[in-house]
């Protein structure tokens, strides 16, 4: 399968990259900076261009099987999102690739019907806007008429191991015995490439926890 990476200077696009070279994908990491992704691989393609310039997703996701995007999973990028989410569902259609698969936000994980992880008081305020914009991010990809996936990590994510072995959910977060969520970069993109492989969630969305 080829695949094209959107956002794979970002900690979990690089974890797609490797994951999906580990898979024996063809990658295109499509990079402003083709040196900010440390990576050399026979199967894998550098192209350098801003995903937010018209035309650039595009030109570098034809003759790709999938597009798996990993923008604005680094602190910052938030206002960029829902921008970069239109950009992207229009750049993957005009190249003719109908399947999407998004590494997004956990913020509009449910806790109870009807309230967000965001809503609760104790959400870090500095973290609101971020969330919001992945929140308006997602309306965007679920509107589109591609065969799209959602993929929210637990609120906890951090780099750590590759186990393999992790819990899968809807929309409702998920949590261990002691309340806690939590995944390593890891094997949130081994869930990822999961769905690549072998898809179950399309048109959904779905969020990995240990």
């Amino acid at each position: 399968m080829k695949v094209l990476v959107l956002g794979a200077e970002g900690a979990i696009g690089r974890q797609l990259v490797k994951e999906a070279l580990y898979r024996k994908c063809e990658v295109i990491a499509l990079l402003r900076d083709a040196s900010l992704l440390q990576e050399e691989h026979a199967a894998l393609e550098f192209r350098e261009g801003d995903l937010l310039a018209p035309g650039a997703i595009a030109e570098a996701a034809r003759g790709c099987d999938a597009v798996l995007s990993a923008f604005g999973s680094e602190p910052g990028e938030g206002p960029l999102l829902p921008e970069a989410a239109r950009l992207i569902v229009e750049g993957v259609r005009d190249a003719g690739v109908s399947r999407l698969i998004v590494a997004g936000g956990s913020g509009t994980l449910l806790t109870a019907p009807g309230v967000r992880v965001m809503d609760a008081p104790d959400y870090p305020e500095e973290l609101l806007p971020i969330a919001q914009a992945h929140a308006d991010a997602y309306e965007i990809f679920a509107a589109s008429e591609l065969e799209w996936t959602y993929v929210s990590p637990a609120p906890w994510i951090e780099p750590g191991r590759r186990t393999g072995n992790f819990r899968i959910g809807m929309t409702l977060l998920v949590t261990d015995d002691d309340g806690h969520s939590r995944i390593s970069v890891e094997d949130f993109a081994a869930a990822i490439i999961d769905e690549l492989d072998d898809p179950n969630f399309i048109r959904s969305r779905f969020t990995v926890a240990y």
